[in-house]
């Protein structure tokens, strides 16, 4: 599966010739990239942001002066920004075992310097396949509360009767109404939920 065009890499890494040879490398394969020079640059473009609405990918050094790679996850992890913006680590020999440790707290990998070029590349597409997917669900999702918000008190009453699998006339006698006017709760509901049946319906309140 190959990432979405408007897919971005954000680089990490304190060291100015890493972050030019890792611009060009992702220029190389079509893949747009956004480079910072520390953990506390790339905090302050992230703070106060909603989680990334469209596939992204994070290639974090782990050593660096003031907030670590390390750290950096740390915060991100907190807010839950590593499940949509998948983290790979660039690490040195030395930091290796930290890396594995990281990749089992949740990072999507880590790669030893000195790297092979296309091996980096293909996790860095692989992470932004697997970004694309849980940012697609989450947009699902915010779609699916907003199409609940809209419903009515009664259409909410109607649409808990229809997914239970009610007949119009039983739950036009469970809520005292005509089975006329649950006809057109139902389809009101059926129409702002973006559904044919009951059973789609049903389908869509379950993922949701």
């Amino acid at each position: 599966m190959q990432p979405a065009i408007d897919a971005s890499v954000y680089v990490v890494d304190d060291d100015a010739s890493v972050r030019e040879a890792l611009a060009w490398l992702l220029r190389s394969r079509h893949l747009s990239s956004h480079a910072f020079d520390s953990a506390e640059a790339f905090l302050e473009r992230l703070e106060g942001a909603r989680l990334p609405l469209r596939p992204a990918c994070l290639l974090l050094d782990v050593r660096m002066p003031g907030m670590s790679g390390l750290a950096l996850f740390e915060r991100l992890f907190e807010r839950g920004v590593h499940e949509v913006m998948p983290v790979i680590f660039l690490t040195g020999h030395a930091d290796v075992p930290t890396a594995v440790s990281m990749v089992k707290r949740g990072a999507f990998d880590f790669c030893e310097k000195p790297f092979s070029d296309n091996a980096l590349v293909d996790r860095v597409e692989q992470a932004l396949a697997q970004s694309e997917t849980l940012v697609q669900g989450l947009l699902a999702r915010e779609r699916r509360q907003q199409r609940l918000a809209e419903l009515t008190e009664r259409e909410r009453a109607v649409m808990q009767l229809v997914i239970e699998g009610l007949p119009n006339k039983r739950i036009a006698d469970q809520l005292d109404i005509s089975v006329r006017t649950v006809e057109v709760h139902r389809a009101r509901v059926f129409d702002k939920m973006d559904v044919k049946s009951a059973v789609e319906l049903a389908n869509l309140l379950r993922v949701a």
